[in-house]
């Protein structure tokens, strides 16, 4: 029982320390695949500046696109956690909207270099069916379907096709954050969030306008 109990704590340990590693190899590999492109990266370089052999790298990924996807997909793992755990204490609806845009925008300004990957994959990888970006959106949308359907219950959001919002705000993010990005907009995230949201909330047009405006 005792040797039993010692195997399982040797084997965790093993487990964390392979999980330390592969996290410390992902990290790296993010910086060199930002700064210098998948093509022109070099996995020696890679294996140089964590300072083990390149055969340590191969033990945990196969090759440099295996290497190159799982940092794209490390960096969107990052961004949902980033936003499920800032959203994890608000209930009030609008809020949450409001928390999700800040925290997006706020996680691209402080890791650009995902925006970089997600750049590079889609110019190296035409041969995947859908990118990491729109893959990690897809596995999101029934939960936030659910979210939105119990916000127009409510009465916090207007009825409207929840399909509709999410793929309003999803391009509106998203091409928000590759705008920043390819014109090096020196806006503060708070500022910009509010712009957003203000647009989004109370929409652009005076109770005149909307008056003349006829229905859609």
């Amino acid at each position: 029982m005792e040797h039993a109990v010692k195997t399982s704590s040797q084997t965790a340990t093993q487990l964390a320390r392979a999980a330390s590693r592969k996290e410390e190899i992902l990290a790296a590999a993010t910086k060199l695949f930002a700064e210098y492109g998948y093509g022109d990266t070099d996995t020696q370089l890679l294996a140089e500046k964590l300072q083990v052999g390149k055969g340590t790298l191969y033990r945990y990924f196969k090759s440099k696109r295996e290497l190159f996807l799982a940092a794209v997909d490390r960096g969107m793992r990052r961004l949902c956690e980033h936003i499920d755990s800032g959203i994890a204490e608000i209930d009030d609806p609008p809020e949450r909207i409001a928390q999700v845009v800040r925290l997006y925008l706020s996680f691209f300004a402080e890791h650009p270099e995902l925006a970089e990957l997600l750049i590079q994959e889609r110019a190296q990888f035409k041969d995947r069916k859908k990118p990491t970006y729109f893959e990690y959106r897809e596995a999101n949308r029934e939960r936030l379907r659910s979210l939105y359907r119990s916000y127009i219950a409510e009465g916090q959001i207007r009825e409207m096709s929840v399909d509709r919002i999410l793929d309003v705000l999803g391009d509106l993010l998203y091409g928000t954050m590759f705008t920043n990005y390819f014109s090096g907009r020196q806006i503060s995230v708070e500022a910009q969030a509010q712009d957003i949201l203000d647009v989004v909330f109370h929409g652009i047009l005076s109770e005149a306008g909307r008056q003349r405006r006829p229905p859609v």
